[in-house]
């Protein structure tokens, strides 16, 4: 199966934090944005804009490569520094 990564939601700012039957929410964590596929065993980790960030989190490939194919996951990268604070560098 040949398929290509679909393109990232994007957050969007809510008015007030009552969300409507059938919607989630999640905060704001201001890490990375990135796509993860699994498609023949092969495993693609992108930013938002197309940036390959595999190198730069190996171990967010090592958990992904346990998926099943044909797998695709959006979400915000965070790192924890070991006081349990969010780090930027």
């Amino acid at each position: 199966m040949t398929w290509t990564l679909p393109e990232p939601m994007l957050s969007t700012p809510g008015l007030t934090p009552d969300l409507q039957p059938g919607w989630a929410a999640e905060p704001k964590w201001d890490g990375f944005r990135a796509l993860v596929s699994v498609d023949g065993g092969g495993v693609v980790l992108r930013s938002r804009r197309g940036t390959e960030m595999l190198q730069a989190f190996p171990e967010i490939g090592a958990g992904a490569a346990q998926l099943p194919d044909a797998t695709a996951l959006d979400g915000e990268l965070v790192v924890w520094d070991a006081a349990g604070r969010l780090a930027f560098e």
